[in-house]
This record gives structure tokens, sequence and C-alpha cells, in this order.
């Protein structure tokens, strides 16, 4: 069944630390283009047993290979650790972020699995009408550009993106985020709904950062430095983009994979 449970107030911390611009910038680069690349999140969790499916579908769809145009980050909520089995994924950061969306949004629950496109729920993600509704966000005008370096530096990763709201009525409340993904794992589950089955993971976020608010022309600013994990997947990229205010309206998406960087 789909795992609820009511919202509550928690602040999102960042995961990274500050690092200087120069070292990024002496790495490689991506720049978001003429046409918007959406945001697809998905909220699930190891101890939902309804999960899998939709961890399958982000897998499947947005596939390195794949034709869909998008960025997709898997935030694993730790809300459903209590069922018995902890998810290794799972931070109290990503459920607040969830819990964030659905307050914008009127709700007084969050669920898992639940897919937000651009900062909105997505609840056809299953339907035959899923194509179309992404391909639908990307043929809108993107309201911001966004550009993201990165140097790795054996386990960490320094990364300096910027990003420019040209639209005045777009600044307010504007921040750029960054986050550390990748892709590839494997878990058997021993306890909980999903005790007995292998689940496989990809685009898990590991870690996030958010800079301040865009300034009076729109420019925005993030310099963070990222410990890639022990239990590092494969495909680790680097994803940054543009939300505005409370609802995380994304206003656009790049993606950096760090294989070009040398991992």
């Amino acid at each position: 069944m789909d795992a609820k449970r009511s919202i509550s107030l928690a602040a999102m911390a960042l995961c990274a630390a500050a690092a200087s611009a120069g070292e990024a910038e002496s790495g490689c680069r991506a720049e978001s283009g003429a046409t918007t690349l959406p945001l697809v999140e998905l909220y699930t969790s190891e101890g939902c047993n309804s999960c899998p499916p939709a961890d399958r579908w982000l897998a499947e769809t947005f596939a390195p290979s794949g034709r869909v145009q998008a960025v997709a980050l898997a935030f694993h909520v730790d809300y459903w650790d209590r069922l018995g089995w902890p998810d290794r994924f799972a931070r109290a950061e990503w459920s607040a972020r969830q819990e964030a969306i659905a307050r914008t949004g009127g709700g007084t629950v969050v669920y898992t699995p639940q897919v937000v496109l651009q900062g909105r729920d997505f609840p056809t993600w299953r339907s035959t009408n899923a194509a179309r509704e992404l391909a639908r966000a990307a043929s809108r005008p993107p309201r911001a550009s966004v550009d993201v370096g990165a140097r790795v530096d054996g386990r960490r990763v320094v990364v300096a993106a910027s990003a420019r709201v040209p639209a005045t009525a777009d600044r307010a409340g504007a921040r750029l985020v960054v986050a550390y993904a990748d892709s590839g794992h494997v878990t058997g589950v021993k306890r909980g709904e999903n005790a007995g089955v292998t689940l496989t993971h990809d685009h898990v976020v590991r870690a996030l950062a958010t800079s301040g608010v865009a300034d009076a022309s729109g420019a925005l600013r993030a310099e963070v430095s990222f410990s890639r994990p022990a239990d590092a997947g494969a495909h680790p990229r680097v994803v940054a983009f543009v939300e505005r205010g409370d609802a995380r309206e994304i206003l656009q998406s790049v993606a950096l994979p760090l294989e070009r960087c040398g991992t």
C-alpha cells in the first residue's frame, strides 16, 4: 500500500562544506541549454513495499541511454525506517523536503512512492500520459540559466555552480540547489515490508546543498565540496537546479556526469 504520514515542520540541513570557486572551475563543466530540462524527484523508501515499481520506473525511464530529456533524483525518506528495516540512503532532510512540498500544495500528508515533476506532484507518472507530460514540461521556455563545474580530487568533489534568473518576477525566493547522486546500488532487504526482496536503486541523492536567495540582478552562486560516500555507486553526477520559493517551483536544471571529470 502507499505509505503516508502527517507532515511536521523540519528544517533541511546542508550536506556540503564551502570550497573555493577556483578549484571547481579548473575541472569539467556543463551549462543548461535553450530549452527546459525538467527535474523529476522520486520520494521512496526500502521499507515501503509499493516503492520498488517506482524505483524501476525511474531507472528505466531516465537511463543514460534513454530518450527522455529530464533529470531524475531519488530521495530516500526516513519515516519508514521504524518498520524494521533502516534504509541506508534515507535522510531526515529528504523527508523534510517532501513535507515542505506537501505543505505548499495544501496537503496534510506525505506518501511513498511520490513522484514530483518540476516541483509539483506528478501522480500520473505510471500512466500512458506520463511521457506526454514530461515532453510538455520540456517544451516550456527556461526561466533561468545554470552553469556547473566540478573537479574530482580523490574522494572529494569540488563544485562551483552559478545561475541567473532573468525575469524580475521569478527572482523572489529563487535559490540554487546542488545535488550529488549515483546509481547501481543493490540491497538485499532482510526485514520490514520488503523482507526477502533484492532492490536496485539509481539516481540516489547522497548529498544536497542550497545557496542563498538570488540578488537584485537575479544572480546565484553555490560553492561546495562533497565527500564521496564509502559505498559510492556507479555513474556519479552533480545536478544543479534553480527552485523558487517554498513551493520549490523548478526554473531550470543541468546535470554533469562526473565520468567526464576523470572519476
